[in-house]
């Protein structure tokens, strides 16, 4: 039995919430969202609560399927009321990050700047040593923190990178430590 999936979803005020055979659309105050749920997976909205069944709880794919489709309309929900927000840090001498019009530009100790541009939906702001991204959609506001942070992901070393906001980096030491036994 899936724990999350059994859960019903609350609709809260000022959100628009219509279903259309397996597509789920969610329109609030942030923007408008939709996805496409599985055939095995059945959504009912009465009132303000919107509840989630499954074909078979026997099926153990169909139980992995409830849990998910759950928590991706609920993530629509959140998204489209109070959207969501990642902050990346740069680590290392001369790394930087500033908006250029629409674009952000990283400088992170190559020989030229790295411009990122940014789909629509998405808001970054970037300040010296700190970037952060938001938006309504869960999953690209992710996607676009890992795409950053992979121009220069840091290193066990020294640490030195775009690291997440409270991310813990593994060191390593060097030779020389290694050597000193």
């Amino acid at each position: 039995m899936s724990r999350i999936g059994k859960k019903p979803i609350e609709i809260p005020a000022g959100v628009d919430v219509s279903i259309n055979g397996q597509t789920v659309s969610v329109k609030g105050p942030k923007g408008k969202l939709a996805t496409t749920l599985h055939p095995h997976i059945t959504i009912v909205k009465d009132g303000s609560i919107m509840n989630v069944s499954i074909a078979d709880e026997k099926e153990k794919s169909d139980r992995a399927l409830w849990g998910l489709s759950t928590t991706l309309v609920n993530n629509m929900i959140i998204g489209v009321t109070k959207g969501y927000e990642k902050k990346l840090e740069l680590v290392g001498v001369g790394y930087r990050a500033a908006m250029q019009g629409a674009d952000l530009k990283v400088e992170v100790g190559y020989s030229h700047p790295v411009i990122f541009k940014m789909p629509a939906g998405i808001t970054v702001t970037a300040e010296k040593t700190m970037i952060t991204i938001s938006g309504f959609d869960k999953q690209l506001v992710g996607e676009m923190a890992a795409q950053i942070r992979r121009i220069r992901p840091p290193e066990p070393y020294k640490g030195k990178g775009i690291k997440y906001e409270g991310e813990q980096i593994r060191r390593k030491a060097g030779k020389a430590a290694k050597s000193a036994k």
